[in-house]
């Protein structure tokens, strides 16, 4: 195993002449990145462009609206993971914007950390009605589908707002102008999924591609991969991580999630309908399904539904268009303290990773 600081030689050791985006998929990696000062240390030529791996970034509008509504105006207990309590919808201030706002006024919201936590609340609750928002990616949705497969109390609905990561990429590949050159995939997701998810990089684009883990000399292992294989003009798939992404991924997971977890058409915030992105219960879970019990919260007709707030410009942050400097709010009215967006919300948003970081200039 070569060390990080190996990596990084053999990097600037390349004939780099000119600039290659190299886009990292996951919010884990930007994270990783930042806190590694790896921008710094590359060569200006090279130039790393956060992608659409914020699960929170991305989580529909309306779908936090409707938990809002329902943790407002039911009797329930709603239960989500921690960054999601905090991202603001569009309506006017006068209104309650967040869950973290719903909170505050009196609703019974809980944040949790593992699905696990939500079956402990809903056994606990005396038969009250619970709801688990559910948002998150591959990684999160294979424990939920857990979590169902092995039986779930009667009182526990789910609300689902899980996504698939690749096919963002593969939208981003389809347009006219894609925002980077080569690919960095997150290694959680192949390690769920299998690499050859990521295989229609390098066969359907030409892309360079390569799976990294989250540690520095992972990470510099994929970049030099994609580099070399832009130089060489030899693209293959490079599996960086393979201490745990293994061929096939993981069996089980991913029997899990097609026994309890539909691929269906869904919204991503600000991008719009990406086709077979998103996860929804499959019928036989019906019984726990909380947008069938609570229908009534499901309001389309808001004027800005689905839209990032004016102003915002995360759409064009999570898609690589832009970088979060650029962004009209970045460090104005939108900071960690008082965010705007949702980029500035989540720990892996590229905004709120940016600013911990130290990049405070517009």
């Amino acid at each position: 195993m070569q060390t990080a600081k190996q990596w990084l030689d053999k990097i600037w050791q390349l004939p780099l002449s000119a600039p290659i985006r190299i886009m990292n998929v996951c919010g884990g990696h930007e994270r990783s990145i930042a806190m590694a000062g790896l921008r710094d240390a590359l060569p200006d030529s090279i130039d790393l462009i956060p992608g659409p791996g914020c699960p929170v970034c991305i989580c529909p509008e309306q779908d936090i609206y409707q938990a809002i509504q329902l943790a407002l105006h039911e009797d329930v207990t709603l239960v989500t993971f921690g960054d999601m309590l905090r991202v603001p919808v569009n309506v006017s201030r006068q209104n309650i914007r967040s869950l973290e706002q719903a909170k505050a006024a009196g609703a019974d919201i809980r944040p949790i950390a593992s699905p696990r936590e939500a079956v402990a609340i809903a056994r606990a609750a005396g038969g009250k009605k619970v709801v688990f928002f559910v948002a998150g990616f591959e990684t999160t949705c294979a424990p939920v589908a857990g979590m169902l497969a092995e039986g779930i109390p009667d009182n526990l609905s789910l609300l689902m707002s899980g996504r698939l990561t690749w096919p963002a990429v593969a939208m981003l590949l389809d347009s006219a102008q894609p925002a980077f050159d080569a690919l960095i995939a997150p290694g959680h997701v192949a390690t769920v999924m299998g690499p050859e998810q990521w295989q229609f990089v390098v066969d359907r684009h030409g892309f360079p591609a390569a799976i990294a883990g989250f540690t520095p000399d992972s990470l510099l292992q994929a970049m030099y991969s994609v580099l070399r294989q832009h130089l060489e003009h030899k693209r293959f798939l490079d599996n960086c991580y393979t201490q745990v992404v293994k061929s096939g991924g993981n069996a089980l997971a991913r029997h899990l999630l097609d026994d309890t977890l539909k691929v269906v058409d869904a919204p991503w915030r600000g991008i719009g309908v990406i086709p077979a992105s998103g996860l929804e219960l499959q019928p036989a879970y019906a019984e726990h399904n909380a947008r069938l019990h609570f229908p009534r919260h499901e309001e389309q007709a808001r004027r800005f539904a689905g839209a990032m707030p004016p102003g915002c410009d995360c759409a064009k942050v999570v898609l690589g268009n832009i970088k979060p400097v650029q962004c009209r709010l970045y460090g104005e009215a939108c900071t960690p303290r008082s965010p705007v967006g949702p980029c500035m919300v989540s720990d892996e948003g590229a905004c709120r990773i940016w600013w911990a970081s130290g990049i405070k200039e517009r």
